[in-house]
């Protein structure tokens, strides 16, 4: 197994380095999925959800999470990001969330594309849980990374 890049020899946390690294073209895709009832699907699609429109709501949060990641996650790099894509749709289970993100750098983006996604997801919870107590969201994962 290779070595772990946010520990030191000791075994303690730190951020890497990344000074040295080229710069380069980066992109990174994400997607989710939470499981809802039928009903809740429905209050969705009409939306008829008291909050409002759950999924350009969870869309706008999903955007705001990507900007905010390395604040949210202790050793993550802050990187100015070029573009972030965030898309939500049924399926016959419940929403799935997608997102992409781009940046021009020395790491990548999949920390922000993943917490993307999970925020997206995390507002739909918040914006249905007053009618469905048995959300579960799953399957949260880096789909694509790439760099030029």
């Amino acid at each position: 197994m290779d070595k772990l890049t946010h520990t030191d020899d000791s075994g303690k946390a730190i951020m890497v380095d990344i000074g040295s690294k080229e710069i380069q073209q980066r992109s990174a895709k994400a997607a989710g999925h939470i499981r809802l009832s039928e009903g809740t699907l429905k209050l969705i699609a009409d939306n008829l959800i008291k909050k409002g429109d759950v999924l350009t709501v969870a869309q706008i949060a999903g955007i705001n999470a990507a900007k905010a990641t390395s604040a949210l996650i202790p050793l993550c790099h802050n990187i100015p990001l070029d573009n972030i894509a965030v898309s939500l749709f049924p399926d016959e289970t419940g929403i799935v969330a997608e997102s992409e993100v781009k940046c021009t750098g020395r790491t990548g983006a999949e920390m922000e594309a993943l917490t993307a996604v999970s925020v997206a997801l995390l507002t739909v919870y918040d914006m249905c849980k007053a009618v469905d107590s048995m959300m579960v969201l799953d399957r949260i994962m880096v789909t694509e990374k790439t760099k030029k």
